[in-house]
């Protein structure tokens, strides 16, 4: 008795479901023009351009060292004793700051730098379309995420036919004050 009875419930169930699929056609409908939305959209960019720069440069050392040199030996030939010892320092000290001056700035080098900043750049994308298309001799109009082409593709469902609602059996019509 359970068995049938649950077999009797699968098969209302499937022509439950049969019945709502035949209820809906597939219909075509004749596209008469497509519009489309286009939008003005903020994109951010990376802009990058190259530089020359010049630098002043590196010296090389050499006028300072050969000048310290050339400093202490002098300085190492005046006075005796304490005195020879603070003279070669200061002869150490002054050939180097003087071989430095005489070596002269370093020579300048001209260096490539890369700058970069994010700049916004608007482009047109196109957002959706405005369709309008004909159907059982109407004109309708819908927005549509993509192009539909010349027709577009309708899912008709059938209504139930409206009839007045009947007053006889004490039931106001929709919309209408409750009586009391």
């Amino acid at each position: 008795m359970k068995k049938i009875t649950i077999q009797t419930t699968l098969l209302a169930g499937l022509m439950a479901v049969l019945a709502s699929a035949s209820v809906q056609a597939q219909e075509v409908g004749k596209v008469i023009s497509s519009t489309p939305i286009i939008q003005q959209v903020a994109v951010p960019r990376q802009v990058c351009n190259n530089q020359q720069v010049v630098t002043g440069g590196q010296k090389s050392g050499a006028g300072a060292a050969m000048g310290a040199i050339a400093g202490g030996a002098i300085g190492n030939q005046i006075g005796n004793g304490s005195g020879r010892a603070l003279a070669t320092m200061a002869g150490l000290f002054g050939g180097a700051i003087l071989g430095d001056n005489i070596e002269g700035p370093g020579t300048p080098e001209v260096k490539n730098v890369q700058n970069c900043s994010q700049q916004m750049f608007y482009e047109n994308r196109t957002m959706a379309y405005n369709v309008v298309y004909e159907f059982a001799g109407k004109q309708y109009t819908v927005q549509m995420p993509q192009d539909p082409g010349p027709t577009v593709r309708l899912q008709i469902t059938p209504m139930a036919p409206t009839t007045p609602a009947n007053t006889s059996y004490g039931v106001p019509p929709a919309g209408s004050a409750p009586r009391y």
